[in-house]
């Protein structure tokens, strides 16, 4: 398709960058982020400049490189790069369910790797006497029965996820005066499954979450991370019979025979 304007020019589209053919001078984009670019046309009459235009399409990162994403995958939400296989996410409502599913599990997952590195460091270097991760469920306590800490943990953690789904249901519906011993001052309900508040964000980092996208891609990140990192930490227990931190320093202690390959191979670690 050509325009001519005037006598002179002559706008045609086309893909090309921005260059002067013939010319020394650029063309800057000037209508809506398309490119123009004028060319000496050949004529009979007078010399007229073909001015072409080109436009690019700026793509979002998707998790596969020139995957088209699923149409309700748009990249609204925090750490959406297109990923559903499966087609979970096609019904809106499921959708916001498995949001608040992953957050959830990414949280313990952080919080799972942070407790069984730290706890594990102390008890390879000799500073407490802690069991192994994969142990710690069986020891007895003497405060208090496994049977009873079980209950207190039901009833705990059965609370607060009845409140986080009657939340879900219902957006700040939990952040109403009343209906949470009265800290819900404390809490300050942000949004679901961002309770915020002085004790849950008392560094203040998300007041504004409306427009905290970059605070929330961060932790869907390394909540992803972890738990892929709870799922190596579990297949390497099962496989060395070991915790994460023996493994490493078995592997450090001698690089070439301690490996993966010789784990998997059946050859036990020296």
């Amino acid at each position: 398709m050509a325009i001519t304007v005037g006598t002179g020019f002559l706008i045609q589209p086309s893909p090309s960058s921005l260059s002067f053919h013939g010319w020394r001078n650029s063309c800057k984009p000037t209508l809506g982020g398309v490119a123009y670019r004028f060319l000496p046309t050949r004529s009979s009459g007078p010399r007229r400049l073909s001015c072409q235009t080109g436009v690019q399409a700026q793509q979002r990162p998707t998790w596969l490189p020139g995957l088209d994403p699923p149409p309700y995958l748009d990249g609204s939400l925090a750490g959406d790069f297109g990923f559903d296989p499966l087609g979970l996410g096609e019904d809106p409502r499921s959708l916001k369910w498995y949001v608040q599913a992953e957050l959830v599990h990414a949280r313990f997952a952080m919080a799972g790797v942070a407790g069984i590195l730290v706890t594990d460091l102390l008890r390879v270097t000799g500073i407490s006497n802690l069991p192994v991760w994969y142990e710690a469920g069986a020891v007895k306590f003497e405060f208090a029965s496994t049977e009873t800490l079980l209950i207190v943990q039901l009833i705990l953690m059965g609370f607060v996820e009845t409140k986080r789904y009657m939340d879900f249901t219902d957006p700040g519906s939990q952040a109403k005066e009343g209906s949470f011993f009265g800290l819900e001052a404390a809490l300050e309900g942000l949004e679901p499954g961002y309770p915020g508040g002085p004790l849950l964000n008392p560094l203040g980092l998300a007041k504004d979450i409306k427009n905290a996208h970059d605070w929330k891609l961060k932790e869907i990140k390394n909540g992803r991370l972890a738990m892929v990192a709870m799922l190596g930490i579990f297949v390497q227990a099962s496989v060395t019979h070991a915790s994460p931190i023996e493994n490493l320093v078995d592997h450090l202690s001698n690089p070439w025979h301690n490996t993966i390959i010789r784990t998997l191979g059946g050859s036990s670690p020296s």
